[in-house]
């Protein structure tokens, strides 16, 4: 069901995008949260390297600008071990990336000294953050401060509302800060994707929900 599995795949993709106008410039590699490339045996581990290089050669060849690797819940970084493997990882696969005009993008529950030391300490260029402000929210950070430590590397933003050590909730309803949020990308100049990664409302009413909630984020001041 994968379009990216094989070129077929690819070719109706683009037809789609190219008759709706609604282009494909990003994909969230959410199966590193179910199979994270830090954790599990010798071979498991080769196994999800092999894995990311496949995906990092279909999204070149797909078209695709920004891939989103999550590193929260099940694939979280704990230790300082974890950022060094982490470092690692990314020096390997940036100067692929690089090459295929590709960014990879973090998604951590890093507090934000201690992103910005990851970033600072791999020193790639096409390694930048991907802000999620419902993850924040779950996390009790502050929007400035993140801001503060790694804003200018902010490369794609998730718009999404979460409960103070909660779950997802509709925009709105839980912890997060969305005014303080649009008013840090406002200071950075950000002009990246705000993507919608919200809570999902009742089936069968897909499109009317995806435009409430676009209304949300435009009414935001």
């Amino acid at each position: 069901m994968n379009p990216l599995v094989n070129d077929d795949g690819i070719a109706e993709m683009r037809a789609l995008s190219s008759e709706h106008g609604i282009d494909v410039v990003s994909l969230c590699a959410d199966y590193f949260m179910a199979e994270p490339l830090l954790r599990g045996t010798p071979d498991e581990r080769s196994m999800r390297l092999t894995k990311l290089d496949w995906l990092l050669d279909r999204c070149e060849k797909s078209g695709i600008q920004r891939v989103v690797l999550p590193f929260v819940d099940n694939s979280k970084l704990e230790t300082d071990s974890d950022l060094d493997e982490l470092d690692v990882l990314l020096k390997r696969i940036a100067p692929r990336a690089a090459h295929a005009s590709l960014e990879i993008h973090l998604e951590t529950s890093l507090p934000p000294a201690r992103f910005a030391f990851l970033l600072e300490k791999t020193g790639e260029s096409s390694v930048r953050v991907n802000y999620d402000s419902g993850n924040s929210a779950s996390l009790g950070f502050c929007v400035e401060a993140e801001f503060a430590a790694y804003g200018k590397a902010i490369g794609s933003v998730h718009i999404k509302d979460r409960l103070r050590h909660g779950g997802t909730v509709p925009l709105g309803k839980g912890n997060a800060d969305f005014a303080a949020l649009r008013r840090c990308l406002e200071k950075v100049n950000y002009n990246g994707d705000i993507i919608l990664q919200v809570a999902r409302g009742p089936a069968g009413d897909e499109i009317a929900w995806a435009r409430r909630n676009r209304e949300f984020v435009e009414q935001l001041k």
